[in-house]
């Protein structure tokens, strides 16, 4: 056995009652330590796997740590890939599961605040773990040698904290990502940030803006999609959003004094966000849908707050939000939209529901009615009841609508672009427009969606045109 792997046993885990702590390995990461450990190296799951195995979830990836070199772990399995063979990483492949397996390193200086300028491998694993962000981060385990906790990730997993390896300026100063990484377990995990690890954050916050805007996006993403997105208040808090999002910054300075709001404009977006699905596009959608409030507001002589035009605002200034944050283009069309319409009260009746889900397509439809229920969850109880009443009314009646099977979109219309051009009309937009109409007519009525009604429709559209 080495030299390290001796020492390190001492600081192996025991349960409560004196037992050796197990955790249980998948069968394919078993054989890749064994395989390592048959020729004289050491290997361990690290990071994340460890952490969530002790926490009772399942583990979505098993990362491998190990004394071997990348070379030797590419001599010593059949298929492998070179992830980052600079950095001592590579991809164990086993059938479809892919394993990552990177050496014992060091971390040269990091001079962008996100990537160290050189690393150095190391045998030492000590050495490995302490470059790591955070404690319950920073633990490594092998049926061997149990679980290897150098830095007190367990007693912070207990405890519900998340803590920087060492010192946190340090850590922060090495790679400013971790900043928005430490809001983001704090969410997933329910945890608190523990004292000194969110003093540093405050003081170095503004290193934020060194970091690219894909990699903030992914990280705020991830914490609107958790378990809990209101702990973005931790992020404003902290001083976060004040580099990525001031808008939201002024959102929580602007309070809403009218009968339909009970919190300021910043707390009933967190309080929204809190009231839907964990969706991508939703979430988005929630953290957005207001944002124009604090520009559109208006005070009348009674003290009463308006925000008149705030979706359509809102719409145009996510959509420049989104892109400052390189959000993809399908992602950013469907959150302007649900912002657009999200204020929108169409009434329970027939047409109007009808093109209202033949505009949005049955999937944002739905989307749209979440939106509005959290919306109204986020406001006061003022009409509360008439609120709900009115949505759920439409909701029920596009869910019968499409039970019945009612004409929605051109693509089940009775007549075709065809059909138009046979009509007498030239190819061209002028067919698409002749179909809308087409449309619109089965829209109002759907009795309207046969061949024989539209033929001789499209014959009067096109001679009127």
């Amino acid at each position: 056995m080495h030299k390290s792997s001796r020492l390190l046993r001492l600081f192996f885990l025991l349960s409560p009652t004196g037992a050796f702590m197990q955790i249980l390995l998948p069968e394919k990461v078993k054989k890749i330590i064994s395989v390592l450990e048959g020729t004289g190296f050491e290997a361990y799951a690290v990071g994340g796997c460890v952490r969530d195995s002790l926490l009772g979830r399942t583990p979505q990836d098993w990362d491998i740590t190990t004394n071997a070199r990348a070379l030797q772990v590419k001599n010593l399995f059949r298929r492998t890939i070179d992830t980052g063979i600079a950095h001592g990483t590579v991809t164990v492949m086993d059938r479809e599961d892919a394993f990552e397996v990177t050496t014992y390193r060091i971390d040269g200086i990091y001079e962008d605040m996100r990537h160290p300028s050189s690393v150095t491998f190391t045998s030492s694993l000590e050495e490995d773990l302490k470059r790591r962000d955070f404690t319950i981060n920073a633990m490594a385990y092998n049926d061997r040698d149990g679980l290897v906790d150098l830095f007190g990730g367990q007693k912070d997993l207990e405890n519900r904290l998340i803590r920087c390896v060492g010192d946190p300026y340090e850590r922060f100063s090495e790679d400013a990502l971790r900043m928005l990484r430490a809001v983001r377990f704090s969410a997933q995990l329910s945890f608190e940030i523990e004292e000194r690890t969110a003093q540093a954050v405050k003081a170095l916050s503004g290193n934020l803006r060194k970091i690219s805007a894909e990699r903030i996006f992914a990280e705020l993403t991830k914490i609107l999609v958790s378990r809990h997105p209101e702990y973005l208040r931790k992020a404003w808090e902290l001083g976060e959003t004040a580099v990525f999002l001031p808008e939201f910054d002024v959102c929580m300075n602007t309070p809403q004094v009218n009968k339909h709001h009970c919190y300021n404009v910043g707390d009933h977006i967190l309080k929204t966000m809190e009231s839907i699905e964990s969706d991508r596009i939703l979430r988005l959608t929630m953290l957005l849908h207001d944002i124009a409030k604090p520009v559109m507001k208006t005070t009348d002589r009674n003290g009463i707050d308006h925000f008149k035009g705030h979706p359509e605002k809102g719409a145009e200034m996510a959509e420049a939000i989104l892109k400052r944050l390189k959000c993809d283009n399908d992602t950013m069309r469907k959150v302007c939209l649900l912002i657009r319409q999200h204020d929108e009260w169409t009434e329970a009746r027939e047409v109007p529901v009808r093109k209202l889900l033949s505009s949005l397509g049955e999937e944002m439809f739905f989307r749209l009615i979440k939106v509005q229920v959290a919306d109204v969850l986020g406001q006061s109880m003022h009409r509360r009841k008439e609120k709900f009443e009115r949505i759920y009314s439409v909701k029920a009646m596009g869910e019968m609508m499409l039970a019945r099977g009612d004409c929605i979109s051109l693509k089940e219309l009775a007549v075709t672009g065809e059909d138009v051009m046979k009509a007498g009309c030239e190819k061209g937009p002028k067919v698409g427009t002749v179909l809308q109409a087409a449309l619109n007519a089965v829209l109002e009525n759907p009795k309207n969606n046969t061949r024989e009604y539209l033929l001789e429709f499209i014959k009067g559209e096109i001679n009127r045109q």
